[in-house]
């Protein structure tokens, strides 16, 4: 499938979705990929992670509009990024989607999450309390998600391992809506930073963005 859904953020930063629907065969077949990651891919073959990493590359060579090679390689926290190409990227996946979130100008941080009951029981491992005090009974669930996303996007844009979504990243209260944004806050250490995070519903998943 083509890319199905896209949103121009600002004028140099943008996010797509692809519905992951083709056959892992047929995604490999639009990429142009090198001898290490021929082999990495030859140890995904057994499992979703195998559709996903594949997907979220042919979305961010269609992204970019390219048939060249794209040489984007992992950091020493987890980080993507391109070694030739001077964008910022961030890249997530969940169940039939691949995200991509690219700027030319700075770091960027997207997750995309399928809405399901189960964060309600592990809501206590990355809400503080009082950020639980202000999510809305009548939208529990939908909330829930869209401040997880927001932290993980967040947690992605600063890019920096070891980061605590329950003690680094807080939320500022902000009712829920179908697409929206909240304010968030990192702090460790010496490192205080804000971020003005966008998050939307889109069919049963949520996507949380953020510019650096």
């Amino acid at each position: 499938m083509a890319i199905a859904y896209r949103k121009q953020v600002d004028s140099d930063t943008e996010f797509a979705l692809w519905k992951i629907e083709e056959k892992a065969e047929d995604l490999y077949k639009q990429l142009q990929l090198d001898r290490y990651e021929k082999a990495y891919v030859e140890q995904l073959k057994l499992g979703k992670r195998h559709l996903h990493w594949l997907a979220v590359r042919v979305l961010l060579r269609t992204m970019l509009n390219t048939t060249e090679y794209i040489d984007c390689k992992i950091d020493a926290h987890g980080k993507p990024f391109l070694v030739t190409i001077p964008y910022h990227i961030s890249l997530s996946h969940s169940f039939e989607y691949a995200a991509v979130m690219i700027s030319k100008s700075s770091p960027v941080g997207i997750d995309i999450e399928q809405i399901r009951e189960k964060v309600d029981r592990i809501a206590y491992k990355f809400m503080q309390p009082e950020e639980m005090a202000f999510i809305s009974e009548t939208d529990k669930i939908d909330q829930l998600y869209a401040c997880w996303c927001a932290k993980e996007a967040v947690y992605k844009c600063f890019g920096q391992k070891e980061v605590s979504f329950a003690n680094h990243i807080s939320l500022e209260p902000f009712n829920f809506a179908k697409a929206g944004q909240v304010n968030a806050h990192l702090n460790k250490g010496a490192v205080s930073l804000d971020y003005r995070v966008d998050y939307l519903q889109y069919e049963d998943y949520m996507i949380g963005y953020v510019k650096g």
